[in-house]
């Protein structure tokens, strides 16, 4: 659980640092196919995966209500704490760059470990699934907050310093969230839900709006391919865990 924990989160910084390296006549095609990517990973973890797991503990109307509560409580984060995934350097919420930015990611990416714990608590193919969906969204956010913090005048080494420490906040979240939901097993589907929710809110309320800025047909017809790739490899990877 730790060990995929850890990869989810410092790996997702590692890469993202990865990606910046490379040429920007390369980097901007490679972030748009990672967003879609995510897009379809996060859209199957919740609908394939976590959603279905709940409903075998608990009843439909409790875990509906906490897809909807996720929502409504990741929509207010936002709002209060204005951390948005966006993946553009002129978006609103990024205006501020810096600690706002270590600290909204860091609450973030504690959630994730939480969310993490639940999920692994349920079932380790679940846990795998709910890693990876959060693994391939941590990606094109992490360099999106990388491009905005050396564009405010950090080196390259504070900023991917200053990115880790936020990164970290996923296993702490981890580690928390396994001693508490042990210990309180009944809560575990209703965690569930509101991470479905969560995933649900970042697919569909900061990732495809994005998407929509290539109209294309090209572009638009590999976007719904990979989005099919990242849910497909949800699906699949439950099926052959189990």
């Amino acid at each position: 659980m730790f060990l995929f924990s850890g990869i989810s989160s410092v790996g997702g910084v590692a890469a993202a640092a990865l990606v910046l390296a490379v040429p920007d006549s390369f980097r901007k095609p490679a972030v748009s196919s990672l967003i879609s990517y995510a897009t379809g990973a996060l859209l199957g973890a919740a609908f394939l995966a976590v959603i279905p797991e709940a409903l075998e503990h608990a009843p439909a109307a409790t875990v509906t209500a906490a897809v909807l509560a996720g929502m409504l409580l990741f929509f207010v984060l936002e709002k209060l704490v204005v951390w948005r995934h966006c993946h553009d350097h002129g978006c609103e919420a990024h205006r501020n760059p810096g600690v706002l930015i270590v600290l909204g990611d860091g609450l973030h990416n504690f959630a994730d470990g939480i969310l993490i714990a639940a999920a692994f608590l349920a079932s380790v193919p679940l846990g795998i699934s709910t890693a990876l969906a959060t693994l391939v969204h941590e990606i094109p956010q992490e360099a999106g907050d990388f491009a905005i913090l050396l564009d405010s005048g950090y080196s390259r080494r504070k900023a991917l310093l200053l990115n880790v420490l936020s990164a970290l906040a996923t296993p702490v979240g981890t580690a928390l969230g396994y001693l508490w939901l042990d210990a309180a097993r009944e809560l575990v589907p209703s965690v569930l839900a509101v991470s479905a929710g969560s995933f649900i809110y970042i697919a569909t309320a900061d990732l495809i709006p994005g998407l929509h800025r290539q109209t294309r047909l090209a572009a638009s017809v590999g976007q719904v391919a990979l989005i099919v790739a990242g849910a497909s490899t949800i699906a699949l990877l439950g099926a052959h865990v189990h």
